[in-house]
């Protein structure tokens, strides 16, 4: 991962400062498991989670969004990651709404269909609840993590939490 500047605010890692090539090498570190938490977010749309991942890293690398050391980089990059996917789909919503009244004709939507049994009873869950399981179970977060990266208590993540693990029995026990 490279950027054109070498200025860059300093990234705070506990008392220490990080430089900005510490902190290209624990994005790129961070990469594969930051996409998959991207897709997550972008309803399993690629072409969103790149786009959204982009926007990520450039207001990271940029100094927009910067690491105090209040939590892991990874639950604040996952964090900015979540807040950019909502950004993203909030300004698309809006386009989508002016095109439709302004623009006299018919919007066409992508079409996201899920071909595992797992994945398609995941995209039945509520959000919150999607978002923690995904954040638990394919990333390695715990419950408290998964809850500093959805902004709620860590007492909602965990209601969350158990609700998605009795809806996704249900869910898979009928598709059996």
């Amino acid at each position: 991962m490279t950027c054109h500047t070498d200025t860059l605010p300093a990234a705070l890692i506990g008392s220490r400062v990080m430089q900005r090539a510490e902190l290209e090498r624990e994005l790129e570190q961070l990469h594969p498991a930051s996409f998959a938490w991207a897709l997550g977010c972008c309803r399993r749309d690629r072409d969103d989670a790149e786009e959204v991942l982009q926007n990520v890293y450039v207001t990271v690398l940029d100094g927009r969004a910067t690491f105090d050391g209040r939590s892991t980089l990874k639950t604040w990059l996952f964090a900015v990651i979540r807040r950019k996917a909502t950004a993203y789909y909030r300004i698309r919503a809006v386009r989508y709404a002016l095109l439709l009244r302004f623009g006299g004709g018919q919007a066409s939507s992508p079409v996201q269909r899920s071909q595992t049994d797992l994945i398609g009873a995941l995209a039945q869950l509520p959000r919150r609840q999607r978002e923690v399981v995904e954040l638990v179970f394919y990333h390695d977060m715990t419950v408290d993590d998964a809850a500093a990266i959805m902004g709620v208590s860590a007492g909602s993540a965990r209601v969350h939490y158990d609700r998605a693990k009795k809806k996704l029995r249900v869910l898979l026990e009928v598709k059996s």
